[in-house]
Order: structure tokens, then sequence, then C-alpha cells
């Protein structure tokens, strides 16, 4: 492996404030939110540098300037208090215990606002949170994505039942507290799971989906599709990835577990072909559409399982394949996938990671093997 590349040190203003949140110690989801930012990135580069530093160079890691309220996917979930009071936050880490939170540090403020007047406006409309255990009321969860830079705002009402009481005036209700809101989606979720989602859902406001732009791309988000929650690093990260690729405009790329296309079609400007493979249908049909949005005709889009398609690949493709773009969930990759990497045989090989502990794993089983180029950009 000739780079290992985490982040470069690019912070433009030292970040020293403790943050003080009232329910950090109970919510789970933040685990170093009391540590000044400096030292969150320093401690994260020790860590990855003790699981990968055997595989090549660990460089310094590019910072936010200022890392809060910068998601911009918002989940919160809804239940009944003790006392009767309508509540909504996130379960404590490990339970379906609902922890209340009004602000989050790191979450988008219009969205935590919206969700704040949902929340209000529940007893109004007379409208019941699901209970879980009597399996009884109709609002299960409440899902926010918002567009950074097109300001566009998508409000998903997972819901037990697609019938939903006096749906107009409470519609009319939230747009004109936020008429930001774009588009309001409902999703059905009458099952007994822990997954926030269901599989079907309607639109009753607006065009179903939200576009944003990255890296001068514009993009279609749908309810179910994954797109990066921090669009400001994502750009630094993409960036990053494409420029380890050192494309020239001859080289054919495969984009794997490619989502909505984002990767594939910045990168299709800089290159000859590019080929997009990702499982999540949603995703596909969404990666399909921004390709034609974005005008770029040497792309194209595949539903599949990532390790399958390209065992197929490697069997029946009579032209190499020059990058192979790998972006997996946390899970890491698997030795299927990994393999057909080897017998494609591309000249490099980006493997973007959120989670160094099964990027780890996986290059050691990498670096067993015979790769030209190995280039690693860690979230």
């Amino acid at each position: 492996m000739n780079q290992l590349a985490t982040k470069e040190n690019q912070i433009t203003r030292k970040q020293t404030t403790v943050l003080k949140c009232p329910v950090e110690n109970r919510c789970g989801g933040c685990q170093m939110l009391s540590m000044p930012y400096k030292e969150q990135l320093r401690y994260k580069r020790e860590q990855v540098a003790k699981l990968l530093k055997k595989y090549g160079h660990i460089a310094p890691i590019i910072g936010m300037v200022s890392p809060t309220y910068y998601r911009n996917k918002v989940h919160a979930v809804f239940e009944r208090s003790k006392n009767g009071q309508i509540i909504s936050g996130t379960y404590k880490e490990g339970s379906h215990q609902v922890i209340p939170v009004t602000n989050c540090y790191l979450e988008n403020q219009k969205a935590d606002a919206i969700i704040a007047t949902i929340r209000s406006l529940l007893p109004s409309f007379k409208l019941k949170v699901y209970n879980e255990d009597t399996k009884t009321g109709l609002v299960r969860h409440v899902l926010i994505r918002t567009g950074h830079k097109s300001g566009e705002i998508m409000v998903v009402l997972v819901v037990s039942s697609f019938v939903f009481p006096s749906k107009q005036n409470f519609i009319k209700a939230l747009r004109t507290l936020h008429p930001e809101i774009t588009t309001i989606i409902l999703n059905l979720n009458d099952k007994k799971t822990s997954m926030v989602l269901g599989d079907r859902e309607k639109v009753i406001y607006g065009k179903g989906y939200i576009e944003d732009t990255l890296c001068d791309c514009t993009f279609r988000i749908s309810p179910k599709s994954f797109y990066q929650v921090n669009p400001l690093q994502t750009e630094v990260l993409y960036q990053k990835a494409i420029s380890l690729a050192t494309l020239t405009g001859k080289e054919r790329i495969i984009d794997a577990y490619c989502g909505i296309g984002t990767i594939g079609i910045i990168a299709s400007r800089k290159a000859k072909e590019v080929i997009g493979v990702e499982l999540n249908s949603d995703a596909i049909k969404d990666a399909k559409l921004n390709a034609k949005c974005n005008r770029q005709t040497n792309i194209k889009f595949y539903n599949a399982d990532a390790g399958k398609f390209m065992v197929q690949l490697a069997k029946d493709n009579k032209e190499p394949i020059d990058v192979v773009f790998m972006d997996p969930p946390r899970a890491g990759s698997d030795k299927a996938f990994m393999d057909s990497v080897m017998k494609v045989a591309p000249k490099n090989v980006i493997y973007i990671s959120c989670n160094p502990e099964t990027l780890a794993r996986d290059l050691k089983y990498l670096s067993s093997c015979k790769i030209l180029y190995l280039s690693v950009c860690c979230i």
C-alpha cells in the first residue's frame, strides 16, 4: 500500500469551548461532547493510529470550523410520559426508554424546532402517540431531512396507520408555523420492530423528496435514501477521496455501495465511465434521476448486492476496471466483496470508512492481497 489517509489538518479556528448538554449522560449519543473539539480530534486520531498505523501513513485530521448543528438528518421518537405529557427525543443507549431532547448541539436547529412544533400540535388535534406495549396510538416517530444549500426541508411522519384525522388542517397548521417545509410524507410502520421507517409511504404535501447541492452537483434525497449527515465535511471527504484516485479522464470506475450516486456522479466528471451498484432500490431510483439531473451520461447504476455484482463483473468483464470506490456500512465489507475486488484487479482502490475497527479488520485481509494502490479515508 502506497498511501493511507484519514484527514489533513485544516482547522481554521480554534475550538476550545466545552458544550454542556443537560441529557449528555443519559442520551448516549455524544460521548465526547464535554471534551474541547481539538482534544476530540487528537483522541480520534490516536485511536485511528492504534488500529491502522501498521498499514501506512496516518495523515492529520481535517476538522470542522464550527462542529455544531450540522446534522441534516434528525430523528425523534414520541412517547407519553407518566404525567401524561407528550415528549420527544431519542432512545437511551441500549434501551427503549425515551430521553426528552429539545435542543441538540449536533442537529439542525430548524429540524429541532419543527419537531417541537409537531409535539405541541398533537394534543390540539387529538392525535395520540404510539404505545409499544398496548400497540395503540398513531404517531411513532418523526424524521426531518434538510438540504444544507437548497434550504429544502422534508418531514416524515412515521405512523401506525394511514388514517390520519384532520390531515389537511394539521398540514396547514404546521406549515403556517414553518413555511420552510417543502414536503411532508406519511410512512407506515405498523410492525413490532426497532426500525424507524416502514416499507410503505404516502406523500401528503409537496414532491416527496428534497434536493441538495454537493460538490457542484445536485442530488435528490428520498426518505430512505442514504446521504451523509454532515454536508460540509462530506464535500471535504469526497474531494479528498477523488483526489486520491488521480483521475485523468480515461478511467473506468466502480462505485460500490453507491447509495444515491454521490461519489460516482461527482467522479464521473473526471472519468471515462462509472458503474454504480447499490442494494437499496429506493437509492438506485434516486441515483438514476441524479445522473440525469446532472447530465452525466457516462454513469450507469445497478440495483444489486455489491459483492455478487463484482463477482459476476470479474467473470464477464473484458475491459479493465481502473478504480474502485468502496463506501460500505459500519459493518464494513465482506470477504466475498474483497475477493471480487482482487479478481477485478483495479489499479486503485479507495476505501471510505465510517468505522475504524471494521476498517482495520478489512485492511488486514486486503493487505495480504496484491493491490497496486490502496487509499483510505475515515469519516
